[in-house]
């Protein structure tokens, strides 16, 4: 049960990640048999950083449990920017700042060369010496901007499988599989995007649940720092069982999808 609420969290929340894929495909004119080779190692990526994430926090809340508080305060924060956020602004994606730094170290060029991340480039000079430099390609950047924008997603992601779930296995896996899907997840997602208007809502409503849920276990600390405040709360111990846990982020995301559906096939009519 913990490791099928962790699931769909992290499945959740990666739907809203391939929404912004779409985003940056479209700004660096990316075509469809070209995203394939992107999104592979897009996930393969994300993979070794979120495991690097998972043992960093479970080491964390093993050491110092106090830090769920910690990541229930940060998950309300994050669930209700997506009530605030515009997706009409967003940022240019090639200004990135590791896309910069990239660009300050290694040239690029503007023009695709199939699914090659790096092309060689010969120059003869009035002398007639070659040289020879390797450009980066706009797949490449991409690709860059897709791994920066994961990270992001995982600082919100990762303390939410925790809310459900100390055992890093549980959230390792959850997390795995949960991203094994994105590939095929992400074309079927393209397709039908217009369908999701109302899932950044449900989003964060689920967020800001996952946060609540990881307070209300975190009442001694509550009530700890309460007293040395000079207050007296006495927060009582509040466990949600996991079933519930997974019945209400299940729920939220179907109520969102269909509010989705019937708004836009309104809007249609």
């Amino acid at each position: 049960m913990e490791f099928l609420a962790g699931y769909l969290i992290e499945k959740s929340l990666s739907m809203d990640n391939l929404f912004v894929f779409l985003m940056l495909f479209s700004f660096f004119g990316i075509e469809r048999k070209y995203q394939h080779e992107v999104l592979f190692w897009g996930i393969f990526g994300a993979l070794v950083l979120r495991s690097i994430f998972i043992f960093a926090g479970a080491a964390m809340v093993e050491r110092f449990e106090w830090v769920l508080g910690l990541f229930g305060l940060f998950l309300l924060y994050t669930g209700g920017k997506m009530f605030t956020h515009d997706e009409n602004q967003q940022g240019n994606p090639g200004n990135n700042f590791i896309v910069r730094l990239f660009k300050r170290f290694f040239p690029v060029t503007d023009q695709l060369h199939g699914e090659r991340f790096f092309v060689r480039e010969e120059k003869t000079d009035k002398t007639g010496a070659v040289s020879v430099r390797h450009l980066a390609t706009p797949l490449f950047i991409a690709l860059l901007v897709i791994e920066t924008t994961d990270v992001a997603f995982a600082v919100d992601s990762i303390p939410a499988v925790f809310s459900v779930s100390r055992d890093p296995f549980i959230v390792l896996t959850s997390n795995i599989f949960a991203i094994l899907g994105l590939r095929a997840l992400y074309f079927a997602l393209a397709a039908i995007s217009r369908y999701f208007t109302y899932l950044k809502y449900g989003l964060g409503i689920i967020l800001i649940f996952v946060g609540i849920k990881m307070l209300l276990a975190m009442n001694e600390y509550i009530n700890d720092l309460a007293s040395l405040m000079g207050l007296s709360i006495n927060m009582p111990h509040i466990e949600v069982p996991t079933p519930i846990s997974l019945a209400v982020i299940f729920g939220i995301l179907l109520l969102s999808m269909l509010a989705s559906v019937v708004v836009t096939k309104r809007q249609k009519a």
